[in-house]
């Protein structure tokens, strides 16, 4: 058992001021290898001063230092991209070949996508005689998720350290691993102290007071939509700026010119990626009913192809575990309510895959002939569970892609033009065409319950920036 016991506060590994502990668990093994701490109000209001206290130097820095310190950083995470990619596969079952090809390098990818749009972005703006300025919001409160953690710690503190803010990062307890490594690499590249601090814990002992601390001047929270209410809730009385990346139920529209094979084939390779534990995953295929028996017949080869390994020895391609009991018992239950709601189980199912006896492995899943109101079509299962929705006319799959809480992402599979005309009726903060992958110079982010805010790209920055204009700046 290792013990991963302190918090980083102030620039110093400290002590929980009371002690109290969690267990991490290895979702392919289901044993425990590690102990964290479980901070406190008390943790977050020392981890929330240091902040405070550093700001007003770090917000006062050139831009210049700031993307040099950000190199620094970069270069120390260079170093350790092999732990890194170790202790996400580890904490959270992500296969060790996807660990080292996407989980851990995306961290770096957004530290080194801030630290590029820095060297050239404009913090000041003559408008006739008067300056608008962009200044730090001030001290930021995180909140990251499990799935892709590296991922979503990155895309938030690299845009906040370029912006001049401090910050204190609250990582799911799930997966906290790799965010001890991050603060150690920030430790070793020479943030100074206060900058970032980092206080392990779970919602309601840290999450809450972090949310609603009144030196806490921005929430940022990746996450359910469920918990994003709450944290929304807990900032609302200090009127704090809250900016929120939540869940997602993406669409998959297969128009009638799409390459049938290629499209539908391409759409389940995605869904499985990553175990399905992806917020933006598109986990509802709509189908031209015409094509709808031909199109089960692809998807459930291409399903079947999907091999489920231990992340250890897992070759390109397979997936892993999902990340935890809860989450298997989840998904479950939602597989059972889809065959109990009559829709077609193309392959897959109940139970772990044959030859897996211990580790949280689902088997990957294909439905047909779901209905757009079906349990397993409106709630986000967070699976390897694809939902294939057959429909009549283009206009009807366009509202039934709509018809959702969600607005994260969506995609899009057919002659380009045509494509192009669909991606742009479709109610989502992204739309991918044609199979077309991110891009972390493109802002993330989705529309209604999907969240609010934009991450990636140079629109990352903006989030954390405040605007003021002074009038008569100039006298000519």
């Amino acid at each position: 058992m290792r013990d991963y016991l302190k918090f980083y506060i102030n620039g110093e590994w400290v002590d929980p001021v009371t002690p109290r502990t969690l267990e991490v668990q290895n979702p392919a093994t289901e044993e425990s290898y590690a102990r964290i701490s479980l901070g406190s109000k008390a943790d977050v209001d020392k981890a929330v001063a240091a902040a405070k206290a550093a700001f007003p130097a770090f917000a006062a820095t050139t831009k210049e230092y700031r993307a040099g310190l950000l190199d620094k950083i970069i270069a120390v995470y260079q170093n350790r991209l092999g732990d890194m990619a170790s202790a996400v596969s580890e904490e959270m079952g992500a296969p060790l070949w996807l660990a080292q090809a996407a989980q851990a390098p995306s961290g770096l990818g957004h530290l080194m996508q801030a630290a590029n749009y820095l060297r050239t972005f404009e913090f000041e703006e003559r408008r006739g005689k008067h300056l608008i300025r962009k200044e730090p919001i001030g001290v930021c409160g995180f909140i990251t998720p499990w799935n892709w953690p590296q991922n979503q710690i990155a895309c938030k503190v690299a845009p906040a350290l370029a912006a001049g803010c401090t910050m204190v990062l609250k990582p799911s307890e799930i997966a906290p691993i790799d965010a001890i490594i991050f603060a150690e690499i920030m430790h070793e590249a020479g943030v100074p102290k206060g900058v970032f601090n980092l206080v392990n814990g779970d919602g309601p002992g840290v999450g809450a007071a972090l949310s609603a601390h009144p030196d806490v001047d921005m929430m940022s929270f990746t996450g359910s939509t469920r918990a994003g209410v709450l944290v929304a809730q807990a900032a609302a009385p200090t009127v704090k700026r809250v900016a929120q990346e939540l869940g997602g139920k993406s669409a998959n529209i297969v128009l009638e010119d799409a390459d049938l094979q290629k499209a539908v084939k391409a759409g389940v390779m995605q869904m499985m990626t990553n175990t399905g534990q992806s917020c933006n995953a598109p986990s509802r295929m709509f189908v031209p009913r015409a094509k709808n028996e031909e199109a089960k017949a692809i998807a459930k080869a291409a399903a079947e192809a999907v091999k489920v390994q231990d992340p250890k020895t897992a070759e390109k391609g397979a997936i892993g575990p999902v990340v935890s009991e809860a989450q298997w018992n989840k998904i479950q239950g939602l597989i059972r309510q889809g065959i109990e709601e009559g829709a077609t189980l193309v392959t897959g199912g109940l139970g772990r895959p044959d030859g897996l006896n211990r580790g949280y492995y689902v088997k990957p899943t294909v439905f047909a002939d779901v209905r757009n109101d079906m349990t397993i079509a409106v709630e986000e299962i967070f699976g390897p569970v694809l939902c294939m929705i057959p429909y009549d006319t283009e206009e009807q799959a366009i509202a039934m892609a709509n018809d959702t809480v969600y607005g994260l992402s969506g995609y899009v599979q057919g002659e380009q033009e045509h494509a192009q005309k669909v991606a742009r009726q479709l109610r989502t903060g992204m739309v991918h065409i044609n199979g077309a992958g991110s891009d972390q110079t493109m802002p993330f982010g989705g529309f209604k319950q999907s969240g609010n805010g934009r991450e990636w790209g140079v629109e990352g920055i903006h989030e954390f920036l405040e605007t003021k204009s002074v009038f008569g700046f100039a006298t000519a």
